[in-house]
Formats: C-alpha cells, structure tokens, sequence
C-alpha cells in the first residue's frame, strides 16, 4: 500500500526537499507510511553537498513552524475549559498592559502601557478568540531580532506585545505571528508556566508524545533547515528554530519551536479527529474548527486552525490542520475518517524552493484514494 506514497516523495526529494516523511491514517490505522530522502544533504546556501548525509527515518524529527499553532491553540483552549481564561475578554488585563500608569503587569518586564505608547494587545479589542482567528488588526511579522540585538527573550517579549495594531479589529482576516506569540504568552499567564511546559503537561505528556517539544537534546534525530549566516556553528540550522522571531524568543514562542516525528503528530492529529480526548472535549474541538467567520482568507478559519486550505487539502474539501513554512503540515479530514501527515525540510539549504505544495496536494490525493 505504500508503493504508490514512495513513488510520491521519490519525486519530491531532492528536488522539493532533502528529507521527508509522510503518514496517512485510516480510521485511526495507518493506511501507507513512507520516508525519502537525507536530514543533511547541503552545508551552504549553494548546495555544496555534505560530507556526512544521514537518511531520513520515520522517527526522525523536524521543525514543525507553524504547525507549532495548533499546540498553543490546545493549551489556550484547554485553559479556557479550565476558566483560567476568557477567550472574548481582553488580553491586556492578563498581559498586563492594562491599568494606570505605574502599575506592575505579570509580565515583569516593561509594566503597563503608558501615554503615547503603541495599544498593541492593550487594545481592548483584542482578545484570545481573535488572536486564534488572526483578526486582531496584528501585523504578519515582527523582527525583533533586528530591533533589540542585545536584548534578551523577557525584554523582546515585552516588546513583541507592544506591537502596534495596524489593521482592523475584527477582521478582515490577516495572518499574524505576532498575534500567535501573544497567545502563547497569554496561555503562560493564565497557566502559570512556561509554555514548553504548558505544552508537555496538557497535550505531548497526555498523549504520550515523547518525541515532541521544544529545543531538542537528540540534534542527530533532526532534519536541517537553512543556511542562516547569522546563527553561530558551521553548515546549515539543524536542532534550532528555523523561525528567527521564535530564536530570539528563546526558541519558544507560540507561533512556531515545535519539533516532532511524524508519529507524534498523527497522534496528535487523531485525538482532535475524535473529539480532544485527553487534551480536549469535544464541544471545545467543535468550537475550535468551526467556521469562526472570519474574512478575507483563501479558506474558512477556526480557533488556530485552517478549514479548507487549498494550500495543503487538495481534493480533501472541508479537511482542516495547519501548515508551517519549513514545509510541514497535518491535515485532518474527519467526514473520511483521515490524517494526513507529511513532514519535510523544504528550506534546506534556502527557503523559497518550489513543489511543496504539488507534493502536499499528491499525499492529499493518495489518501483520498486510500479511504474511498
């Protein structure tokens, strides 16, 4: 049953990628699984070829990016079942960016807002549920690498949430990191940890992802990204953040640092197919992959998630997930009892190679033809 899914990442790799992993689950079972390629195959940006290329396994882990949102989204929502926070209520309060001049805000760094400063989350119009639907007027990015060069994670933080609103509140819908390292910041307040751990007691640690988590130790077990010149160490980025936001933050951030094998996300994957369990009830999966009406966007979007991306669904019309920019993505199709995952490094050595897409839409279409 895999032939058909080999021959799919034999086209892909290296062409698309150096490495991938691909899994497609059937009622809970996996239906084809399949791995191509080498974690290292480049040590610069002009494809010098390694000395040293291990071959992908099917435990091997990469940089998820942004598929990293949906775990915030699952810690952020497994705090509101809790009460410990209100997905429509302001965030400035919990950030503490709210309240007279002078005050001291949870965030230890920076206190609260002040006269003349930028609203960014202070804005009362941003809440969790727009941070989770990226309408809360947020820009797509923020370098702050780049503005704060000898700051450290705390300082940066406090900064990325005085990020200045500079679209609509409310919509229409506007991709936003921004907005998804303040929900991760915000589920650290309301949870009363860092997120890593937030993110190891409520979802990797109750689904029995060990694999998953933030700054790997195993670095040999990881696929290479890009080669960044301003990262110390020879050879492209393997074992660290791909994201340069989520590096300056520490490596954790809410919007991208997950590395994971694709087993781990196909589990991750099927517990939201079949209702949350033990992460989530299924009222709150309900609610987090419902239309939440947001407009604009090339698909419908709900809380953290993607509901018919065209970009990684192909034929799987109504299937939801997430992708992330290093070439991942996981796709969830629960009307034909399906998850797809497909791990890749498509920006080793340099982001911007073409095919990622064609490839996420022929392991779409692989697994349509799996479960008809």
């Amino acid at each position: 049953m895999a032939d058909r899914l080999d021959a799919i990442l034999a086209d892909g790799v290296p062409r698309v990628c150096s490495a991938a992993v691909a899994l497609i689950a059937v009622d809970g079972a996996v239906a084809a699984a399949s791995t191509a390629g080498e974690l290292v195959r480049y040590t610069d940006a002009g494809g010098t070829l390694a000395e040293r290329r291990p071959p992908a396994r099917r435990d091997s882990i990469f940089d998820l990016a942004s598929v990293s949102k949906l775990f915030t989204t699952a810690v952020v929502l497994s705090l509101a079942e809790e009460g410990r926070l209100d997905l429509d209520a302001p965030v400035a309060g919990p950030l503490g960016l709210a309240g007279p001049r002078g005050a001291t805000g949870p965030l230890g760094a920076g206190g609260p807002l002040g006269a003349g400063e930028p609203p960014g989350a202070a804005d009362p119009r941003v809440t969790a549920r727009r941070l989770l639907t990226h309408t809360a007027g947020l820009p797509p990015t923020r370098r702050i690498d780049l503005e704060l060069p000898g700051a450290g994670p705390e300082e940066r933080m406090a900064a990325m949430l005085r990020t200045p609103v500079t679209g609509p509140v409310g919509g229409p819908y506007l991709y936003s990191d921004v907005g998804m390292v303040m929900a991760g910041r915000l589920a650290e307040v309301a949870g009363g940890a860092p997120l890593d751990e937030l993110v190891r007691l409520r979802v990797t640690g109750p689904l029995g992802l060990a694999g998953t988590g933030y700054r790997p130790r195993d670095v040999a077990r990881a696929a290479a990204t890009e080669w960044l010149p301003e990262r110390p160490g020879p050879g492209c980025v393997r074992g660290e953040v791909h994201d340069e936001t989520a590096y300056a933050l520490g490596g954790v951030a809410g919007h991208a640092g997950l590395f994971a094998p694709a087993d781990d996300l196909l589990a991750f994957g099927e517990a939201l197919r079949l209702g949350g369990g033990p992460v989530l009830r299924p009222q709150t999966v309900a609610e987090m992959t419902r239309d939440q009406g947001a407009e604009g966007a090339a698909f419908r979007h709900g809380l953290g998630v993607r509901i018919g991306d065209p970009a990684i669904v192909g034929p799987l019309s109504g299937a939801w997930g997430h992708s992330g920019f290093t070439g991942t993505s996981l796709v969830v199709d629960p009307a034909r009892r399906l998850t797809v995952v497909l791990l890749t490094n498509a920006v080793h050595p340099v982001r911007g190679r073409d095919g990622i897409r064609g490839l996420r839409h022929a392991v779409a279409e692989e697994a349509l033809r799996l479960a008809s």
